[in-house]
C-alpha cells in the first residue's frame, strides 16, 4: 500500500503534484491544514508499504518516522524544515535541504530534472520565495505577466492551507491536490474557468481586504505585531497576510496573531526578508512552535507569554 503524506500548503501540494505527474500511483492521501505537521502519526503502514513524506518537519515526526522504519516501511522524505537528527536506515531515502532560499517543491524539481519546472516556480512563489521564484522565472524566459500569474496561483494555493481546522478552508487540501494534479501545466489551471483558481481568487481578495484594515498592534524597529480577531477569515489569511507584510518592509520581522479565544494566540512569524534567519529557532522556544528559518509559527501562544515572544524576536534581530 502507498501513502502520500504532505503539508496542506502550496509547497506540500505542488511537491506531490510533480511526483505524481511523473509517477502516478494509487495512494492514501494524508494531509490537513498547514499547521497540522505531525502527519506521520496518522499513517497506519506495515512491512512492504511505501510512504512519501513531503514538506513536514522531520524533527516533529521523528518518533513516528522511526516507528515506520523499524516496521520495514520504505520512506521517501523530502523537506526544508528543521530535521533534527536524521535516522540511519536502509529504508529511508531522505532529501533534506535547510537553505532558506529553497522549498520542498524545488528539491523535487531538482530530483526530476526540472520536468515540471513551472509547477516548482509556482510553489516557490506560494512559499514566499519571491526573489528566488523571480530568478527562476527569468531563467525560464517567462514574461512579467506569466510570472505574476504563477505568483498569484501559488499564493492562492498557499492561502487555502491556513486555518485552525479543515472547516475553515475553502478546499480540503487533499481535494485541492486532486483537482490540481489533473493539470500538467499550471497555466492550464488559470485557463480553466472552472478550476479552483477562481473561487480562491475571490475569497482571497475579500479576506485580505479585511486584514489590511487592521492597524499595527505593537512595533519597534525590529518587529511589528498585528492582531486579528477570532474569525474564520483571520485564520485563513494569517499566513499570506504575514507574507504580504514581510514584502512591504524587508528590514523588519512581522508577527500576525490570531485570537484563539482560549487565552492563546495562533502566531505566524516572518523573519525580515533582508535577514531570512531565526524564525524557526524563535518559535521553537515556545511549546507549540516550530518552522523554518524564514517563516515559522506557534499554534497556541498563551497571551501571558506575548511579552516574552516580542522580547525573543527583538533580541534575535538586535544582534
Amino acid at each position: 500500500m502507498n501513502f502520500d503524506v504532505f503539508n496542506g500548503d502550496a509547497d506540500g501540494i505542488i511537491s506531490l503534484i510533480q511526483l505524481r505527474l511523473e509517477k502516478p500511483i494509487e495512494s492514501e492521501l494524508v494531509t490537513g491544514v498547514k499547521r497540522d505537521i505531525q502527519l506521520l502519526a496518522d499513517v497506519n503502514a506495515s512491512e512492504g508499504d511505501k510512504v512519501t513524506a513531503l514538506d513536514i518537519s522531520m524533527e516533529k515526526n521523528t518518533d513516528a518516522l522511526c516507528g515506520l522504519l523499524d516496521a520495514d516501511v520504505e520512506v521517501f522524505y523530502a523537506d526544508h524544515h528543521r530535521s533534527g537528527t536524521i535516522p540511519e536506515s536502509d529504508h529511508l531515502d531522505a532529501h533534506i535541504d535547510l537553505d532558506p532560499n529553497t522549498c520542498t517543491a524545488l528539491i523535487i524539481d531538482n530530483l526530476l530534472g526540472g520536468k515540471y519546472h513551472l509547477w516548482a516556480i509556482t510553489a516557490a512563489y506560494g512559499d514566499n520565495l519571491i526573489a528566488k521564484a523571480d530568478e527562476l522565472s527569468q531563467q525560464a524566459e517567462l514574461t512579467g505577466e506569466q510570472s505574476e500569474l504563477l505568483k498569484e496561483l501559488g499564493t492562492l494555493i498557499n492561502y487555502n492551507g491556513y486555518g485552525a481546522s479543515v472547516s475553515d478552508l475553502h478546499f480540503h487540501p487533499a481535494e485541492l491536490y486532486l483537482a490540481l494534479v489533473k493539470y500538467a501545466d499550471p497555466f492550464d489551471v488559470i485557463k480553466d474557468t472552472h478550476s479552483p483558481f477562481y473561487r480562491l481568487r475571490d475569497a482571497y481578495a475579500e479576506d485580505m481586504a479585511r486584514a489590511k484594515a487592521i492597524s499595527v498592534t505593537e512595533s519597534n524597529e525590529f518587529v511589528a505585531i498585528f492582531e486579528l480577531p477570532n474569525e474564520a477569515w483571520s485564520k485563513r489569511v494569517s499566513g499570506v497576510y504575514g507574507n504580504y507584510l514581510a514584502n512591504s518592509n524587508v528590514n523588519v520581522a512581522h508577527a500576525v496573531l490570531t485570537d484563539n479565544q482560549d487565552d492563546t494566540y495562533m502566531v505566524s512569524l516572518r523573519a525580515p526578508l533582508s535577514n531570512k534567519h531565526g524564525a524557526g529557532d524563535i518559535c521553537s522556544q515556545f511549546k507549540t512552535g516550530g518552522g523554518r528559518s524564514a517563516a515559522a509559527g506557534i499554534n497556541n501562544l498563551p497571551k501571558s507569554e506575548l511579552g516574552h515572544f516580542v522580547d525573543a524576536v527583538t533580541r534575535y534581530y538586535q544582534l
